[in-house]
C-alpha cells in the first residue's frame, strides 16, 4: 500500500486544485474530468493496478480478519473444552482418591478381623492343647491307678491263694481249724477225735482217714461244709455266721446287707464303721443318708422318696406326685364335687349338718397362699398348707377343668378362672389344694368343714390346740369310715353316680373295694395324724380323741361350746 500512498501523493496536485470555488458547480466536476483525461495511458494502468491491488488487499485484509476471528472462536472453543476436561479428569481423580481410601479403610478393617480371627483360633487351638494335655494327664493317672488297682488285686488273690492252701493244708491235721469271723458268739474250736471215728457233721457219715474240716464244734467233710444261701462248700479261709448257720462272705452280705430302695445299691457304712442309713417310720423305706441331700424326689402325698429308675408326675407347682398317688388324685373343682358331697353325708350322719350352701374350690398352692394372706383371722396351719376355711370375700382362681398329663410327665393345659366370694354368712368357702390322692383330699375337707362348722355353730374363739384338734378328730374319723366301708362290699355312695367322666375320678369318687395300695395310703394319713408332733395339730388331736372316745362327739362338742376346752 506505500507505493499507491506515493502514487496519490504524487497527483495530490490534481484533487487539491479541484476544491477551489463553491460547492454545486458543475465546473469543478468538468475540471475533475479533464485532468483524469490529461493521463496518460501508462499512468491509467498504473492507478488501475494500484486500485486492483488495493482492493485485492483490503479483501485480504478483509478476509484474514475473518478467519482471524473464527480461529479465535474456536480456540475459545477448545480451551473451554479443554477446562471442563480439567475439571472432569481432576473430578475423577478425586473420587479415584477417595475410592483408594475406602479400599485403604477396608483393606485395614478386614486385616483387623483377620487378625482378631487369628488371635481366637490361636486361643482355641492353644485351649485345645491345654485341654489334650489335661486328659493326657488324666488318661495317665487313670492308667496308673488302674495298674496300682491290678497290681493290689494280684497281690491280694495271692496271698488270698496263700491262706487257702496254707488252711486247706492245715484241715488235713486236727491242730488248726479254718477261721470265722462269724456274727454270733459261737467260735469255731478244734475237736481231737480218736483215728478212724470221725463222723461228718453235714452228712452224718464215718469220715475215717481222709480229708476233713475242723469247725463250729464238729469235723466236715470239705464238700459238706456249705454255705445256707447258695448250698456250695465254703473254701475260703473266713466265712460268716448267722443263726449258727456258715454263709459265704459275699453270701451273708447279699442275704442280710441292706440295699438302699433308692439307688438299689448296699447302704455303705459310715466312718465308724457301720452301715447307717435312713427309714421312713411308715413305709418301712431304707435309703442312704446322703439321698436327703442330692435331690432325690420325695412324693407330696405319700412322702416316700423314688426310686432312680421311677416315673412321677411334676405340677406346675414344683410338687411331685408319684404313679400310685396319681391314680386316685383329685385335680380340678368338678371332679371333687361328689367327694364334698360324700362328706356332707359323713357329717349329716353324726347328726352336725351344715344349713349352709358353702362353695367349695380346688386351687394352685400360689392361690391358696394369697387367700390366706387375704384372711384378717386366719386360723391355725401347718407348714405345708393344703386346705383352708375362708370368712372374707375374694377373687380366688380355682381349677376349672383337669389339666393333661403331657410329655415328662408334667401337667399342661390346666384351665384355671377367677371365682368371687360372697360373704352370705360367716365362712365364704373351703379351698383344698388340687393333686391330692382322693383319701388325702377327703380328709383335708373333712377337716376344713370341721372349721366351718365350728363358726357357724357360733362357738367362741378357741385356741389352736382346741380348735386344730377337734377338726383333726374329724378328719381322722372319716378315714376311718373310708377304710372301713372300703374294706367290705364294693357299693358305692348315693353320691357317687354324679362324679366326673374322668377315667380316674369316676374311680376315686367311690368307696367301693380299694386297693391294698389304696388302703395303705388312708393308714398312711391316719399315722401322719396320729403321729403329728406339733402342739396343735398332734397334741390337740391326741386330746380331742381321748375325750371323744371317753365322753363321745357330741358331749365334747358340748363341753368345748361352754368352756373352750376338751373335757378331761
Amino acid at each position: 500500500m506505500g507505493w499507491f500512498r506515493k502514487l496519490l501523493k504524487g497527483s495530490d496536485h490534481i484533487s487539491r486544485g479541484q476544491y477551489q470555488g463553491k460547492y454545486g458547480e458543475d465546473r469543478i466536476w468538468d475540471n475533475h474530468r479533464n485532468s483524469m483525461d490529461d493521463l496518460t495511458d501508462i499512468e491509467k494502468e498504473d492507478i488501475d493496478r494500484a486500485i486492483a491491488l488495493s482492493l485485492s488487499e483490503e479483501d485480504h485484509l478483509k478476509g484474514k480478519k475473518v478467519v482471524e476471528d473464527d480461529s479465535q472462536s474456536e480456540d475459545d472453543k477448545l480451551c473451554k473444552i479443554d477446562d471442563e476436561e480439567d475439571e472432569y479428569l481432576a473430578k475423577i481423580e478425586q473420587e479415584d482418591e477417595y475410592l483408594a481410601k475406602i479400599q485403604q479403610e477396608e483393606d485395614e478393617r478386614l486385616a483387623k478381623v483377620q487378625q482378631e480371627e487369628d488371635e481366637r483360633l490361636a486361643k482355641i487351638q492353644r485351649e485345645d492343647e491345654r485341654l489334650a494335655k489335661l486328659q493326657q494327664d488324666e488318661d495317665e493317672r487313670l492308667a496308673k491307678i488302674q495298674q496300682d488297682e491290678v497290681e493290689r488285686l494280684a497281690k491280694a488273690q495271692l496271698e488270698e491263694d496263700e491262706q487257702l492252701a496254707r488252711a486247706i493244708q492245715e484241715s488235713l491235721t486236727i491242730g488248726s481249724p479254718p477261721r470265722s469271723d462269724n456274727d454270733s458268739s459261737f467260735l469255731s474250736y478244734p475237736h481231737l477225735f480218736p483215728p478212724g471215728y470221725r463222723i461228718c457233721a453235714g452228712c452224718k457219715a464215718e469220715i475215717g482217714h481222709g480229708r476233713f474240716l475242723s469247725c463250729m464244734g464238729g469235723v466236715w467233710h470239705p464238700e459238706c461244709f456249705c454255705c445256707n444261701a447258695c448250698r456250695r462248700p465254703i473254701t475260703d479261709y473266713e466265712f460268716s455266721m448267722s443263726s449258727n448257720r456258715p454263709y459265704h462272705k459275699s453270701c451273708y452280705r447279699e442275704k442280710h446287707h441292706p440295699r438302699c430302695d433308692v439307688c438299689k445299691n448296699f447302704i455303705p457304712t459310715n466312718s465308724s464303721g457301720l452301715i447307717e442309713y435312713r427309714a421312713h417310720p411308715f413305709w418301712l423305706q431304707k435309703y442312704c443318708p446322703s439321698h436327703e441331700l442330692d435331690g432325690t424326689p420325695r412324693c407330696c402325698s405319700c412322702e416316700r422318696m423314688e426310686p432312680r429308675d421311677a416315673k412321677y408326675l411334676l405340677l406346675d407347682d414344683g410338687r411331685k406326685l408319684c404313679l400310685e398317688c396319681l391314680d386316685s388324685s383329685i385335680m380340678d373343682t368338678h371332679e371333687c364335687q361328689p367327694l364334698y358331697l360324700e362328706i356332707q353325708e359323713f357329717y349329716e350322719g353324726l347328726n352336725m349338718k351344715l344349713e349352709q350352701q358353702i362353695p367349695m374350690l380346688l386351687v394352685e398352692r400360689q392361690a391358696l397362699n394369697e387367700a390366706m394372706e387375704g384372711e384378717k383371722n386366719g386360723h391355725h396351719h401347718l407348714p405345708e398348707t393344703r386346705g383352708l376355711c375362708l370368712s372374707e370375700e375374694q377373687t380366688v382362681t380355682t381349677i376349672s377343668r383337669r389339666p393333661r398329663i403331657g410329655a415328662g410327665y408334667r401337667v399342661t393345659d390346666m384351665i384355671t378362672e377367677p371365682f368371687k366370694l360372697i360373704r352370705r354368712c360367716e365362712v365364704t368357702a373351703i379351698l383344698v389344694l388340687y393333686g391330692l390322692p382322693r383319701l388325702l383330699t377327703g380328709s383335708i375337707l373333712a377337716h376344713e368343714m370341721m372349721h366351718a362348722w365350728l363358726r357357724l355353730k357360733g362357738y367362741p374363739n378357741l385356741s389352736p390346740e382346741v380348735e386344730e384338734g377337734i377338726c383333726q378328730v374329724l378328719a381322722h374319723m372319716w378315714l376311718d369310715s373310708e377304710l372301713y366301708s372300703g374294706s367290705g362290699n364294693s357299693g358305692a355312695s348315693s353320691s357317687s353316680s354324679s362324679s366326673s367322666s374322668s377315667p380316674s375320678s369316676s374311680a376315686s369318687s367311690k368307696k367301693g373295694k380299694r386297693s391294698e395300695f389304696e388302703k395303705k395310703l388312708g393308714e398312711f394319713f391316719k399315722h401322719q395324724i396320729e403321729s403329728d408332733t406339733s402342739s396343735a395339730y398332734g397334741d390337740g388331736f391326741r386330746s380331742g380323741n381321748q375325750a371323744m372316745l371317753k365322753y363321745g362327739l357330741k358331749s365334747t362338742l358340748d363341753h368345748i361350746h361352754m368352756t373352750g376346752s376338751f373335757p378331761y
